[in-house]
Formats: structure tokens, sequence, C-alpha cells
């Protein structure tokens, strides 16, 4: 319905020493995680070897039901994951943690982020006889590991060879019938960090709300390129593939992460205040109220209050009942959706000069349906402000901004124009050397390549963006 961002997924995994009810806590850790996938998710838990799995389309108070959690049982290692998809992808083949059974044993895992050579590794292993069941890169990675395991002694050992193999964004997490590995590529791009219960259970996630979710303790992040193994041998780590330049998404700061979260030693809530902040500094505009776009728009908006000394009004009320289904086929309709989805306050906007902080904007639709209804409400003047600088490439390392064709701020010649599409008084971004300060405690660096076109790395030239799943389909087809 609403013309945002989406990043992949989310994952998480437990290893308890004792047999005890893993599936429950995974379940509350994805309930957590669920703003960064509302596709499908599921989990897959392990007791003495035995592997059980439930994964289906829909969210996870849908999917798992408590006869679902039953049947799952009890076990001292689970994983699990919440997806967002394309919807070239949206089938249930494409649901995690994947299980897949091997010569050398049994293996699950679950995947977030985006491989860049999965296309041409895909091509060459079923070259070699691999057989795939979906469209998602995660098998490609799975298939990377257990062609690995033939030719080394341990999982760990094939997880660290097949990083040398495989390219791109990837924070994962792997289930053996002995172990819990988590994995995190050399460059960083998406969130991992660990965690450890009072009962002594280690715990692994893309984000620390998880943890807090179960009651574990934030430890620290996983490192990038850093192997982590929990087992009854307790915990050890792997790190040849550490020591590269860290290129953290930086949108993670900006809408992705829960604002309660942090990551890599920074809050996610600091930083949109000092978003906010920032873009006082650079925009300031006369106005009577500042307001934020629910949800992610709410924090910024906050900082900028606080510099500029406007107040800081609860302009528009998000429903929270809406379901991620109300999706109607006509333009009139979508019309009313974004109505039920989102509200005006009257008593806070109309007659006033209002600032409106959101976190971007993608192809302009949404932002000018909110503007319009300001404007309803008797808003005297509208100003939009964006707490990232303006998308002009295509992502190709998790996020799905997949082609210039429908970014705004590509479409139109300058900024004054976009503020006429979407019907603002004035528009203003935030610049590229803020956004890369707002989580100024972080230890790392960040990618900004969806606003400057500088990767982290070598990306496929032949396409705006190589659409690994939309290219397969459309091969098979």
């Amino acid at each position: 319905m609403f013309d945002q961002l989406h990043e992949e997924c989310g994952v998480f995994g437990i290893f308890d020493p004792v047999i005890s009810d893993v599936a429950r806590s995974t379940y509350f850790a994805l309930y957590a995680l669920q703003h960064r996938g509302q596709e499908s998710c599921g989990i897959a838990v392990n007791e003495e070897g035995v592997f059980r799995s439930h994964r289906a389309l829909g969210l996870v108070p849908e999917v798992f039901s408590a006869e679902a959690l039953e049947k799952l049982g009890k076990g001292n290692i689970a994983v699990g994951h919440v997806r967002y998809s394309t919807a070239a992808s949206c089938n249930i083949n494409n649901a995690q943690p994947l299980v897949v059974r091997h010569i050398k044993g049994t293996m699950a895992i679950a995947h977030n982020g985006n491989i860049i050579n999965s296309f041409e590794l895909r091509q060459k292993y079923e070259m070699e006889g691999a057989i795939f069941h979906g469209t998602n890169n995660t098998e490609v990675i799975a298939y990377a590991i257990t062609k690995a395991r033939l030719e080394t002694g341990s999982i760990e050992a094939a997880i660290e060879k097949a990083m040398s193999v495989i390219k791109g964004a990837y924070s994962l997490v792997v289930m053996s019938p002995q172990k819990l590995i988590a994995v995190r590529d050399p460059r960083g791009f998406r969130p991992l960090c660990i965690g450890e219960t009072k009962d002594g259970a280690v715990v692994f996630a893309s984000e620390s709300c998880a943890l807090d979710s179960i009651g574990a303790n934030y430890v620290r992040d996983v490192k990038p390129g850093e192997i982590v193994i929990a087992s009854d041998e307790g915990i050890r780590s792997i790190e040849t593939h550490c020591g590269q330049k860290t290129s953290l998404c930086v949108f993670e700061f900006v809408y992705f992460a829960r604002p309660d979260s942090v990551i890599d030693g920074a809050s996610v809530y600091e930083a949109r205040q000092r978003a906010g902040s920032f873009l006082a500094l650079e925009n300031p505009i006369q106005a009577d109220v500042v307001i934020g776009v629910p949800d992610s728009g709410l924090d910024a908006a906050l900082g900028y209050a606080k510099q500029s000394g406007i107040p800081y009004g609860v302009g528009l009320i998000k429903n929270r009942y809406v379901g991620r289904s109300f999706i109607k086929p006509t333009q009139g309709q979508r019309e009313d959706a974004v109505k039920i989805k989102l509200n005006a306050v009257r008593s806070v906007v109309e007659g006033k000069r209002v600032i409106m902080i959101d976190d971007s904007i993608v192809r302009g639709t949404t932002s000018a349906r909110i503007v319009k209804l300001l404007r309803e409400a008797g808003a005297k003047e509208v100003h939009m402000l964006v707490s990232s600088p303006p998308f002009v490439n295509p992502c190709y390392f998790g996020t799905d901004i997949d082609s210039r064709d429908i970014l705004i701020a590509c479409r139109m010649n300058t900024i004054d124009d976009i503020a006429n599409e979407i019907g603002v008084d004035s528009l203003g971004y935030l610049s590229v050397d803020s956004v890369k300060r707002l989580a100024g405690n972080a230890d790392c660096k960040f990618c900004d390549g969806c606003f400057t076109g500088n990767y982290p790395m070598e990306v496929p030239q032949d396409k705006p963006k190589d659409k690994f799943e939309e290219r397969i389909v459309k091969k098979k087809n």
C-alpha cells in the first residue's frame, strides 16, 4: 500500500545447554523482529539431532498457533526467520529457515541480505547437478556450504571456505545437529548480535530488541567476517575473514531497525533524533509545529523540534489494526486505504505552518497522499523534510530499491520539482555527510551507495539492478 523501502529479513538463533522450549523463545524473538519482514516466517528446532520445522506465508502470530508451536516440540537449538520478499518470489519455497539434508548431516539456515553473485553461482551449481526449489539466494549459500562440507572436516570449516565464494551481504544463523553458528559477511552490511540468557543459553539475532523480548542480555555484535560457534564446548570464533573495511547499511539507523535496538554499539533511537537535529541545522524553517510520519519519522521530528525550538506535535495517527493485506486495486480505493491507515489530527495542524518529517521518499505517491490529508485537515502550510538523502541508485545488498525508474529523485530534475509533485510548500533532505554521522559512536563505517552510487564492492553493471530472483523466474519460463 505504501511506497516504502523494505529490508529483506530478520534472523534469530538460540543454543541452550539443556533441552527446553526453544521454539517458544524463538517465536517471541521473531515477534520482536516482525518489522524486518512480513511476508513469511519459520522456525526449525533441533532435538538431539532430530530437526522439526514449520514455515509459511504470513505474520508470526498467523503462522505459529499454539498447536504449531507444540508440534515443534522441545529441543536445545532453534533458528528462526522473518522475510520480506519481492512480488516475484512470494511463495512458500522461499520461506526460511531452509532445512537441508545431505550426506554429512542435516543443516538449517536462515539468511538476511543479498548475494550479488548468486545468479552466476546458481548457474554453476545447476550445471553440476544441483536442484533448487525456490528463487531466493539463500539456497545458493546452503549449496556452497554443503559443497564445501564434502571437502572439510566440520561445518564451521565449510562455512569458512564458502565465504570465499559468496559475495555480498549476509548475516546467517546456521544450525547443525550439535552446533549453532552465526556468520556475518566481511563488510558487515547487515546487523547481527550475540546475547546470553540468565540460564546460560546463547542467542544470535538481527537486532538487540529480539534479545530483550526473551530476557537475554546483549553481549556484543558479531564482527564483520566473524564466524561464531556455540556448542556444548562453549563459544568460540573464527576470524580469518575479519579485518576488511566495513559497510553497514546506513538505513538500519534511518528506518529498518527498531528504535529500541542497539546496532554496532550505537542506539537507533538516538541516531534518529540526531538526524532530526541535523535537519534543523541544515533546513531552518519558520513553522508552528513539527510532526513525524509514523513510525520512523517520529524520532527525527522530535530531534528537529528540540534543536529548532518549534513545538513537537502528534499530527498523524497510525491505525495499528490495518493488516498488511489491506490492498485495494483501484486508485480511488488506494486513496481510501491511506485514510484508514493514517489520519491527521485536525487540532494539531489546522491553521498552522506544519513541518512534516519522514525517513525517505521513494516513488513519492505516499508522501503526496499524506500531504493531502494534512491539507484537508486545515494545515496552512506543509513543509516536508526527509531524514535521509535522495535515493538515486538501486541497492544490491538487501534493500528493495531495484531500479532508478521507480525513484522520484531520478524522474524529477530538481528538489523543487519533487516538492511540486507531492504538493508541499518546500522540501529538504538530510545531507550525505550528516547521514554518515547519525551513529557517531558506532564501531563501523557505512554503505551509502543508494545515495551516492559509490558502492563498497563491485556490483553488476548489465542492468540498473540485477534482480536475481526475477532473472531466475524468467529463465525458467
